[in-house]
Formats: C-alpha cells, sequence, structure tokens
C-alpha cells in the first residue's frame, strides 16, 4: 500500500476542492443513478488564499488505473456513503471535460435525502478529496497559478457548498515552491557574481 506524503505537522496532505456541475438524476430498469463531474480540467479556479489552480487532463490516470479504493460521500462524510468503485456503485472516468462520476445511490436515508435534495434543485454541486502526486507554479500577470498533473484520489462527494476549501496544504506548497525560486534565484545571482569575477581577473 502506498504510505501517503505527510507535513512536519504530521497530518496527511489532503485536500478537498468543488465545482459547480449540474448534477443529473437518472433512472432506467436499473434504478436511479446519479451522473456529474466531481472535477472540470483546465479551468481556472477563483482565488484560493493568495493564488489560483489549474487541474489538467491526465490527473485522474494514474491513480484510477492503480485501482485507488474511492467512496462517494454526501459532504466528505464517511458516515454518509452513497457508493464505491470496488463494490461496482460507483464509476469513475476521465474524458476531456473532466472527471466523470456515475454513482448508483443507497436505498437509505442518506441516498434517499440526496435524490430528494438533488430532484429539488438544493443540490447540484460536486467536491473531491485528494493528495497531490505532482504540481508545478508559476507567476502569471502578478498571480501565483499552481498547476496539478497527478493525485491520489480519496473520495468524490455531493456537497451543499461548492466553495473550494482545505486549500493550506496547497499554501504550504507555494511557500516551498517560492523558497526553492529564491535558492534558484540566489544560486544563480552567485554565479553571475564569480563569472564578473573572472572575467575583470
Amino acid at each position: 500500500m502506498k504510505a501517503k506524503r505527510k507535513y512536519p505537522n504530521g497530518q496527511d496532505a489532503v485536500e478537498k476542492r468543488a465545482f459547480p456541475c449540474n448534477l443529473e438524476i437518472r433512472g432506467s430498469d436499473q434504478g436511479t443513478t446519479i451522473e456529474g463531474y466531481a472535477a472540470v480540467f483546465d479551468s481556472l479556479s477563483e482565488d484560493l488564499g493568495g493564488f489560483r489552480e489549474i487541474i489538467v487532463g491526465g490527473s485522474f490516470k494514474r491513480t484510477l488505473k492503480a485501482g485507488a479504493d474511492v467512496r462517494a460521500l454526501v459532504d466528505h462524510d464517511p458516515s454518509k456513503i452513497l457508493g464505491r468503485n470496488k463494490a461496482g456503485t460507483l464509476t469513475l472516468r476521465e474524458d476531456d471535460h473532466g472527471l466523470k462520476v456515475r454513482i448508483k445511490p443507497p436505498d437509505t436515508t442518506a441516498g434517499r435525502d440526496v435524490v430528494e435534495s438533488l430532484r429539488r434543485g438544493d443540490l447540484d454541486q460536486m467536491s473531491f478529496a485528494f493528495s497531490v502526486v505532482s504540481d508545478s507554479w508559476q507567476t502569471i500577470d502578478g498571480e501565483e497559478v499552481r498547476t496539478i498533473t497527478d493525485v491520489d484520489l480519496h473520495d468524490v462527494s455531493v456537497v451543499a457548498y461548492g466553495s473550494y476549501t482545505d486549500t493550506t496544504v496547497a499554501v504550504r506548497s507555494l511557500d516551498r515552491a517560492r523558497s526553492d525560486n529564491n535558492l534558484r534565484a540566489a544560486i544563480f545571482s552567485q554565479g553571475a557574481i564569480v563569472d564578473a569575477i573572472k572575467r575583470r581577473a
């Protein structure tokens, strides 16, 4: 089992992001399904507290291929489970738009409540919990922009509020990127000084 990356404070590097995705309820002979997108590709986020973010296509490919055990939840609450990919009640796949989700909700209080709230239009957004495996940072037009290229996926969730949340881990990553850039700039500066001294000699 792959160990999760941990930060110095001992907490798992897990983040959550939410997207408005127009969740749909579909009925068939096989029962009711919930369909939508837990993540959207190539869409620049709102300000997440000093930076913005883009998730690129392929970011979920490795974790899905590796058979990540992913649950579908309500508001990321593990006591309110709607589906699980290993049980065949949750289907996850990447397409050109993002991470497509199909859930077969259970005949439980949580399942019935979510379906009814979706039908009424009270719920229409999804979120996903993840750990970043690969990302990069750039300054674009004076803004710090994080590009995510690979994640470990933990869960997808129907949520009441679609704001981006839990960005503390990403802010730490931004601080490390800035520190690395400052170090590279310092090394370059030192090299330039040495070169200038050599030219004068």
